[in-house]
């Protein structure tokens, strides 16, 4: 009997395109600066990015918006949220019955810690210009620093499923 070997990356497409915004906005402030330079209609999704940490669990902010004319799904996700956890005592001392609380930082994708936001373009392969959007991005009051990501250097591709 021949044995056949099925390779993930013979499937593996790569579909969409990864923005990395820096900025000092309000996750509701940028997604009206990009619905108007960038002629979409992002808006607070019911559902937010759900991620699993070693820290407990966190949710991102998103907003999205699905252009059916151009069958093009965007999203905007913010990178980094606070995880409260809480520890008991072991030691029996004066504080041994308070439960301590704790906040870390938790990152949609670790490996770009510095970025606030990421733009995710889904089936646009060639109905937008990547650099074009970049520009008009870089262009907005408040944004300190845009760039398209090479989707082959991110090392947590599966928190990108959503």
């Amino acid at each position: 009997m021949a044995v056949h070997k099925v390779y993930i990356e013979d499937f593996e497409e790569s579909d969409y395109h990864i923005i990395a915004i820096h900025t000092s906005l309000e996750d509701y402030r940028l997604a009206y600066f990009l619905n108007r330079d960038l002629a979409v209609f992002l808006s607070k999704s019911d559902e937010d990015v759900h991620i699993q940490t070693k820290e407990g669990e966190t949710f991102f902010a998103r907003f999205t918006f699905d252009d059916q004319d151009n069958y093009i799904l965007w999203d905007l996700v913010q990178n980094k949220n606070e995880v409260e956890g809480t520890e008991n005592n072991a030691v029996q001392d004066l504080f041994s019955n308070s439960d301590n609380t704790f906040a870390s930082s938790a990152y949609l994708l670790p490996e770009y810690k510095k970025v606030d936001f990421f733009l995710k373009i889904e089936n646009a392969e060639k109905e937008i210009q990547i650099e074009e959007i970049v520009s008009k991005i870089n262009k907005i009051d408040g944004v300190s620093m845009v760039y398209n990501i090479d989707l082959q250097k991110i090392k947590s591709k599966n928190n990108l499923i959503f």
